[in-house]
């Protein structure tokens, strides 16, 4: 008798899941945000990315409290996470409503491919699967959520008066520029920290490179 494969998934993966599998109909809706395209679809997106960036913290906290991490867990999570950033700050940049900086765009990928790399190295050199996020990492993430957001509900909040809304924005940019810094500075320590602990000694199994 085989399980519905459905129920292979805890509540907390369940939910990184379907945040991944939203993450295509929120970019199609930004990509026909514009008053000569679908004029509602700005608010729609918006609040798509509110409802995936709650769903964050939602599976996070689940799974501590009802202890129900597990290893695809550890992969869903941030996979997510990134995939959502990332599409999200690509797309901006090539929108000439939010017209994203182009910098911005390079620290964020950048910082996350940074992170990719380094975990494809360190599971090369010590053989361990290793996800554990660092306060500066999780702060990123957060600024980074905040600053998809801000850019999203700007023209909203410039109604207001006095461009709030565009100052906030370059207030995020900057803001974010610093996290990336420094969860990309954590990101080094941890992974110098686990090559230190883990690392596998050259043997038969683990033959030299050819001088």
């Amino acid at each position: 008798m085989t399980s519905k494969p459905w129920k292979v998934l805890n509540w907390p993966n369940r939910i990184s899941l379907l945040r991944l599998l939203l993450v295509g109909p929120f970019i199609v809706l930004l990509m026909h945000a514009s008053p000569d395209g679908w004029p509602w679809a700005r608010h729609a997106a918006l609040g798509i990315f509110v409802v995936m960036a709650v769903s964050d913290f939602v599976d996070g906290m689940l799974a501590r409290r009802l202890n129900l991490r597990t290893r695809l867990g550890a992969i869903l999570d941030p996979l997510a996470d990134k995939v959502l950033i990332i599409c999200s700050v690509v797309v901006l940049s090539i929108r000439e409503s939010a017209n994203m900086p182009d910098w911005v765009v390079v620290a964020v990928v950048g910082k996350d491919l940074y992170v990719i790399i380094g975990f494809i190295v360190i599971y090369l050199v010590t053989d361990k699967f290793r996800v554990r996020p660092t306060l500066a990492g999780k702060l990123c993430t957060l600024g980074q959520l905040v600053m998809v957001v801000a850019v999203l509900a700007a023209p909203d909040l410039d109604r207001l008066g006095g461009a709030v809304g565009s100052w906030f924005v370059k207030i995020c940019y900057w803001g974010v520029a610093g996290l990336v810094g420094l969860a990309v500075v954590s990101y080094t320590r941890l992974g110098l920290i686990f090559v230190a602990e883990g690392q596998q000694p050259l043997d038969d199994h683990h033959p030299r490179p050819p001088q």
